[in-house]
């Protein structure tokens, strides 16, 4: 792989010999959904797919982006001094945002460079290619620009500032953090509330992760995330007149059912629930991982989707029908929709003897009812980004 991108870098731009390589990989959520904006815990891992970057310094400012996947676009090119996000610049509004951020936040960027990408993670598929994307430019900054001062940590939120402020969508910490500070075989249990983590390892014994990609195309930004998020403030903003909270977090499903009364729309209502108990299941099922209970973990990831399904709403037919199907088939000890939903995709943890034929028969049926092709992975808990040698 290092070697074809090199060699691509080459023809699309013209001799590599100071070209650097970086990888930064997608992320799946095994539990956890909706809550990283809710002040609750989620539980990601990153991948062993993700984005590869290959890049060179230039003497001035400006910006010459291409992607592998996009080759029909050609080269985009630009400069430091016009960073405006575009809609019709598509893809590289990512790029663009982590270096206007970067800017915005006081660090200096005084050169352009030459960027190939390529990205093994199914585009609009809910694992994160934006904010592997967005890592990756900030991993590259912190080397390029010799921005040392530069956490993972901080990366991430620069990823994250970047994609509120400048791309214009309304996501929590979650995705960027866990591309940004993954450990391989391991998940990370983290508090969005105060970014508090902790590494819980991945020892799924005989199983793997199974994602299965829906191939219907989300648009995260024209998605109806920013209403939910909406929502979930305005309850909570009515739950902060009979209780002392600052987050949906805070509360327990004891609480939440002593005070759900002061929520005035029954829609607000089921939107609530799901970020408190959706909360309290994280909590159970790493704490599940780490007693090697994975028949427990497996049966919380179920009732995540139930709830995503009923209370949150996000799921639609392509999820329910994967994540359904999935339930009935021998060897499978959990499976939910993961990711922002409407689209995307599933996350199952299925015993080895039993993945060739949960492909199969989940994919019979897949397109059987929706009238197109489900994608499989079966992927491993990875490293965060990084710089790599050629």
């Amino acid at each position: 792989m290092k070697e074809k991108l090199l060699v691509e870098f080459s023809k699309i731009f013209g001799g590599d010999g100071q070209a650097e390589l970086f990888f930064s990989p997608g992320r799946v959520n095994l539990i956890g959904e909706h809550t990283d904006y809710n002040g609750g815990h989620v539980f990601p891992c990153a991948l062993t797919i993700g984005t590869y970057g290959v890049v060179r310094k230039r003497a001035d400012r400006k910006l010459r982006l291409y992607s592998m996947n996009f080759s029909g676009t050609g080269i985009w090119e630009t400069s430091l001094d016009e960073l405006t996000p575009c809609p019709e610049d598509r893809w590289t509004n990512y790029p663009k945002g982590v270096l206007w951020a970067l800017q915005e936040k006081g660090y200096e960027v005084p050169f352009g460079f030459d960027l190939l990408v390529y990205g093994n993670i199914p585009n609009g598929s809910g694992l994160s290619s934006s904010a592997s994307l967005e890592v990756l430019i900030g991993t590259i900054a912190k080397k390029f620009y010799g921005l040392d001062m530069l956490t993972m940590e901080e990366i991430a939120k620069i990823g994250q500032y970047s994609e509120n402020h400048y791309n214009g969508v309304n996501c929590g910490i979650m995705d960027q953090f866990a591309v940004a500070m993954g450990k391989k075989n391991h998940a990370i249990y983290l508090d969005t509330a105060t970014l508090e983590y902790e590494y819980a390892p991945l020892e799924l014994g005989d199983a793997r992760i199974v994602i299965a990609c829906s191939n219907k195309k989300r648009g995260l930004a024209d998605s109806a995330y920013n209403t939910r998020r909406s929502e979930c403030e305005t309850a909570l903003q009515e739950l902060q007149q009979v209780v002392k909270v600052d987050t949906l977090g805070d509360l327990s499903e004891e609480e939440f059912e002593q005070y759900k009364d002061a929520i005035k729309d029954p829609v607000r209502v089921r939107r609530a629930r799901h970020a408190v108990y959706e909360n309290q299941r994280t909590r159970k099922a790493a704490e599940a991982l780490k007693k090697g209970d994975l028949a427990e973990f497996g049966r919380l990831m179920n009732e995540s989707h139930v709830s995503l399904r009923d209370d949150y709403e996000v799921t639609g037919i392509e999820l329910d029908t994967l994540a359904e199907t999935a339930w009935e088939q021998p060897g499978v000890i959990g499976s939910r929709m993961t990711g922002a939903g409407f689209g995307g995709c599933t996350v199952s943890i299925v015993k080895n003897d039993a993945i060739d034929a949960f492909i199969e028969n989940v994919g019979r049926k897949y397109e059987s009812v929706i009238g197109y092709a489900a994608d499989f992975y079966v992927v491993e808990a990875g490293d965060g980004a990084r710089r790599l040698s050629k």
